[in-house]
């Protein structure tokens, strides 16, 4: 599969549908997939004619995360030449992107994919979608800011209950607890999404970004400094904690817990 071809891009009159599409991976989010969304983000903020993004997954899943058979040295991660760690750092393309993110969560939002979802602006789900925060299962510290932005979200005593377990959120606790704007049928999912960025679109444009990067600047006076600190623990652990052989087994205790919930 190409590149063009693991990120698929629509346009409908202002609103640009970006689809993660490795279905028969659960979208994992291998060093390909991650360039080729960073590239993606870059390409559309630069574009004069889309207003609004909906990011959403192909199949079950938005995303189950990093391609543990690639971290796990089980696969290869099809790194293109010349790439540079910013090549590959979805949590700057994002945060960095200027226009409204809707996150239409079709499925599975795992531990990487769970990051991805909470970088976006608006979250709708399917009834389908599940989150999971399993990176003190995997035995990876987040990077892409989870530790910071879900206690924000839904309290910390409940981030916490989420992030030291690992277990399975549903998408109308996830709405109970006020971390996605509304649950919908899954046939239905994307045509709420284009309902909602077409809204957003009828806006002033120039007030709608301003709006949005205000409200940005201001949630970031507190999350950046804790992203800092989130940031250099997750590359000490990486550095110092992270082999392809303890991923390797991890993953395979994770699948066998997941056939039991």
């Amino acid at each position: 599969m190409t590149a063009s071809q693991i990120v698929l891009t629509e346009h409908d009159e202002g609103i640009a549908l970006v689809t993660m599409n490795r279905p028969d991976a659960l979208n994992a989010l291998s060093t390909a997939m991650r360039q080729a969304l960073v590239r993606t983000f870059r390409q559309l903020a630069e574009d004069p004619t889309t207003e609004v993004v909906i990011l959403t997954g192909a199949g079950r899943a938005f995303t189950a995360g990093l391609d543990l058979k690639e971290l796990g040295g089980e696969t290869d991660g099809g790194t293109a030449a010349g790439q540079s760690a910013e090549d590959t750092d979805l949590g700057a393309a994002l945060a960095d992107y200027p226009k409204p993110i809707i996150g239409a969560i079709n499925g599975y939002a795992i531990t990487g994919g769970f990051e991805l979802a909470l970088m976006c602006d608006i979250l709708l789900c399917s009834t389908e979608a599940r989150f999971a925060d399993t990176h003190t299962r995997v035995g990876v510290v987040p990077g892409w800011g989870l530790s910071q932005r879900l206690p924000r979200l839904i309290g910390l005593p409940r981030a916490k209950e989420l992030s030291l377990t690992g277990n399975f959120l549903s998408a109308d606790r996830a709405y109970e607890w006020g971390m996605v704007n509304r649950v919908v049928a899954p046939e239905a999912l994307l045509e709420e999404a284009h309902s909602l960025a077409r809204d957003i679109v009828s806006t002033e444009r120039t007030t709608r970004e301003t709006m949005l990067r205000i409200m940005n600047d201001g949630w970031n006076s507190t999350l950046g400094e804790g992203l800092a600190i989130e940031h250099a623990a997750s590359r000490e652990h990486m550095q110092t904690r992270v082999t392809a052989e303890a991923v390797a087994a991890r993953r395979a205790a994770i699948q066998d817990r997941g056939r039991k919930q």
